[in-house]
């Protein structure tokens, strides 16, 4: 036990899991002060809304007595896993530019124009001419550039010129939410087929491009899920690999320990710094394309005014993961399971989804606190040590 207190990548483990429990307790001692002053509630149906947000994946709905009820449900598992792929994805960008010294700020921007390359490519070929599993491919191609182009941006004028990448991020955004809603208000691409829908774009199963289920429809009938998802897990495993046991992910993640020192050494650090934004461009602009090529998601074509939350909580879930690419599948899985809570409490109760968000907020708040976490644990670790140190010590000392 003492050894393992000892490991950074232990410590960050608990810190996380300390992080997300106490998130979860403060989030239920708020459902129960506020079911308490609230008549319409009760202590009852504060309980309720305590049991799921701790076990809501499970939750079945109610019984014939108004019970509720708890089992397997493949449709909760199936669209938490489908929601899971863009945070995961949006995640890792995060995660890899802060391994590299910089903090992307810019994957909302970069999910954006991923967006758009997706759906043109995947909407604008013809699949009577060309076969739908190569225009998929093309689509997803088509993100990835479009995302690791507009994620270099930030990435050449942090090299050339210094300029702050958080800067340079925040106005990319915004730049390319005005320029993906304008691209697509001069396109024939908006949902004219169903009446209601003019203000979306239509989905890429129209054209008859989907990815491909692989039998997870099967294993979780009535739910969203595809095999994005694996992609996603797939894609995390290549860069922790390419992080850890390469040339090249040794170079970024030296250029981000130390500038300077790093180009002393050899390695081209401005190279390092744009490669590394484009890297994490790419992963934004594949979140976008495995989200939108899933065939079920509708794009609303106005995004001027907003930008898309995946990009944001992509910063919520590489944090909380310690920006470990293999612990950013989880914590991605984690915070998708939270948003299928949040839509059971809304269901299933007389509270809005709005607490899961007071949750994530709290767990997301501990988490920056994480640092701090790992010295308390590995400071318990120190102390139990040192009388054995001591002890040691003073032998040596009767000795001499």
């Amino acid at each position: 036990m003492k050894g393992l207190l000892k490991k950074s990548g232990t410590t960050s483990v608990l810190a996380t899991l300390i992080s997300i429990l106490i998130g979860l307790f403060v989030g239920a001692l708020l459902i129960l002060v506020v079911g308490i002053t609230d008549p319409k509630i009760g202590f009852s149906g504060a309980w309720e809304a305590i049991r799921l947000v701790f076990g809501g994946l499970l939750s079945t709905g109610r019984d014939g007595a108004g019970m509720l009820t708890f089992g397997f449900n493949p449709v909760n598992f199936g669209n938490m896993l489908f929601r899971a792929m863009p945070l995961i994805l949006t995640g890792l960008s995060v995660a890899l530019a802060y391994k590299t010294g910089l903090f992307n700020i810019g994957a909302s921007g970069q999910y954006l124009m991923g967006t758009a390359a997706t759906l043109f490519t995947a909407l604008s070929i013809p699949t009577s001419v060309v076969p739908a599993w190569i225009v998929w491919l093309l689509a997803f191609l088509a993100g990835i550039l479009a995302g690791a182009l507009w994620g270099a941006i930030p990435g050449l004028l942090k090299a050339t010129l210094n300029i702050n990448e958080v800067l340079a991020c925040i106005m990319t955004n915004w730049i390319a939410a005005n320029v993906v809603t304008w691209i697509f208000d001069l396109s024939n691409l908006k949902n004219v087929t169903e009446g209601t829908k003019t203000a979306y774009i239509y989905k890429t199963s129209f054209n008859g491009v989907e990815t491909a289920k692989l039998g997870l429809d099967k294993v979780f009938p009535g739910s969203q899920v595809n095999s994005g998802i694996l992609i996603a897990i797939l894609i995390a495993v290549l860069v922790y690999i390419v992080m850890t046991r390469t040339t090249f992910g040794y170079e970024l993640k030296a250029c981000g320990s130390n500038r300077h020192a790093a180009r002393y050494a050899g390695i081209k650090d401005k190279r390092s710094i744009v490669l590394s934004m484009a890297l994490a461009g790419a992963l934004s602009g594949a979140a976008a394309a495995l989200y939108y090529l899933s065939g079920n998601p509708e794009f609303f074509w106005s995004t001027y005014q907003s930008l898309p939350a995946a990009g944001f909580n992509g910063i919520a879930v590489a944090l909380l993961g310690a920006c470990n690419p293999i612990a950013v599948i989880f914590t991605g899985m984690f915070m998708s399971m939270l948003d299928i809570v949040g839509l059971q409490i809304t269901k299933l109760t007389a509270y809005n989804e709005y607490i899961t968000d007071v949750i994530i907020a709290v767990i997301v708040y501990l988490s920056a606190f994480s640092l701090v976490i790992k010295m308390w644990i590995s400071g318990r670790g120190k102390k139990k040590r040192e009388p054995k140190t001591d002890k040691a010590a003073a032998k040596k000392e009767v000795r001499a």
